[in-house]
């Protein structure tokens, strides 16, 4: 029997394989090829992840933080590269969502039970 982690490894170089991980790869070279979209996007990228953060110690949304995530998405889907590489992104995530739902297949039926 092959070692799970190995399956695992060996899937995570298969996705890398896959044309839309590739497609999603080439959109992103373009992105950090354009300076203001670039820039822009790690912006975006950073506050995203700043309200992660905070949802995550359990504290409000302020205000102004919803101005900001407006201003940025406004921004953002203004931004032609950038929103071609988030449907790339997507395109790819769709098939992570499809292997987890696979991966996860043990337990839904074990709780089904």
């Amino acid at each position: 029997m092959a070692n799970i982690y190995d399956t695992a490894n060996q899937l995570e170089r298969e996705l890398r394989d896959m044309n839309e991980f590739k497609a999603l790869e080439e959109a992103y070279k373009e992105v950090q090829g354009n300076e203001e979209a670039h820039t822009l996007f790690k912006e975006f990228q950073a506050f995203q992840q700043e309200l992660q953060d905070k949802q995550m110690r359990g504290e409000e949304f302020s205000e102004a933080d919803a101005e900001k995530a407006q201003q940025l998405a406004t921004e953002v889907q203004g931004t032609e590269l950038i929103n071609k590489m988030m449907e790339k992104e997507q395109a790819f995530s769709m098939i992570v969502n499809d292997l987890n739902r696979i991966i996860m297949t043990p337990i839904r039926d074990l709780y089904s039970n």
